[in-house]
């Protein structure tokens, strides 16, 4: 019983040390320390994964994430690290291992969707949480089959059995720490999807994906589309198909490091200290708001301030299967930086700046 109850404190505990020894780590890594990407193409070797009409789901993503490592290996200040770069079956627990070890700043999982019906269609974007939905519960069971082929999978993931949905209800592993940045990753891929790819947005969603429960960064697993859809599957089969998605995928990771390089720093309206960055600040003529995103989740609360420790003026506004919280809303980015030191302070430690203007927003 002793035995049973330190594993469980042990579970408990491990991500929060991993946290603290990132905590440190950025304030002793040096000025020039690279970005790193971790780029993992699910499935491989013995795995094909989803299979239809002599297509196999490992072939494409392998594909598409070469790709994306390749515009990424073009950036100076960007390392890339790869979980496979060839046709080879590697266990799910050592995929996470990859980045876990590399202190990586993302962790990118490429996939591709099936169904059995073939009008299915669409991507999605996944991140992890404990939603306890049964919705699109089979995607995920499928993902996290793989484990099924691995050695000792009831040992190496404390007895998780894909094909139980209860399993997925009792998972006590989670990445609330990096929660908000994964799903912040996981719109800008979206965003991209919807616009340079045009097919159906399926949205951002969050269930228990081994994969991502075993990383310690901004984690998302990418579904590029249905191979069991006939239209789609010649598309992410094609060059130009493959092409379009791994370029979405690759902006929306640039996207990502550029709004984290400039929400590291402190930001003022620019008058009042030498050492802080201004940055963008809203013309007096401009409609553009600025307001404060202390939370994303899939839970729905109200937006009272006293759910959200009495900061004040909470708005919020529901993408996907996730709902995101904010604080605040003016015109002065000095403001909106002592609204973001304030939510801070009650504990919203990831709280960042948004820019909203004519119904858009983006990350400052």
């Amino acid at each position: 019983m002793k035995t049973k109850i330190y594993l469980f404190i042990a579970l408990l505990t491990a991500p929060l040390v991993l946290f603290a020894s990132a905590i440190n780590s950025l304030e002793t890594d040096p000025p020039n320390r690279k970005f790193k990407v971790v780029l993992d193409a699910g499935h491989g070797g013995k795995d094909p994964g989803y299979t239809h009409a002599g297509v196999n789901e490992k072939d494409v993503a392998l594909k598409v994430m070469l790709a994306i490592g390749k515009k990424l290996e073009q950036h100076s200040d960007i390392e890339v690290l790869y979980t496979r770069k060839s046709d080879v079956f590697i266990e799910l627990a050592d995929r996470a291992k990859v980045a876990n070890k590399a202190d990586a700043d993302l962790f990118v999982s490429i996939h591709c969707n099936g169904f059995h019906k073939e009008q299915a269609n669409g991507n999605e974007t996944w991140v992890l949480g404990l939603r306890r939905s049964t919705e699109n519960l089979d995607v995920v069971m499928k993902e996290n089959s793989v484990i099924l082929l691995e050695d000792n999978y009831e040992e190496n993931y404390n007895g998780f059995d894909p094909n139980d949905p209860s399993s997925y209800a009792t998972s006590v592993l989670t990445q609330e720490i990096n929660m908000e940045d994964s799903i912040d990753l996981a719109a800008q891929i979206q965003n991209n999807f919807a616009s340079k790819v045009r097919r159906t947005n399926r949205g951002v969603k969050q269930n228990v994906f081994l994969v991502l429960r075993e990383t310690y960064m901004p984690s998302v697993l990418v579904e590029l589309g249905f191979i069991t859809n006939n239209s789609e599957r010649k598309y992410l089969t094609s060059g130009d198909g493959q092409q379009s998605v791994a370029e979405s995928i690759y902006d929306g990771i640039m996207s990502y490091k550029q709004n984290r390089d400039i929400n590291i720093s402190d930001v003022s309206d620019g008058s009042s200290s030498t050492s802080a960055v201004a940055v963008d600040p809203i013309p007096s003529n401009s409609s553009a708001v600025y307001k404060v995103q202390i939370a994303a989740s899939s839970k729905s609360l109200a937006p009272k301030s006293n759910n959200f420790k009495k900061l004040p003026s909470i708005s919020k506004e529901k993408e996907g299967d996730i709902y995101r919280y904010f604080t605040g809303e003016t015109s002065s980015l000095k403001k909106a930086s002592e609204l973001r030191e304030q939510a801070i302070s009650k504990g919203y430690k990831t709280a960042f700046i948004v820019i909203i203007e004519n119904g858009t927003r983006r990350r400052l």
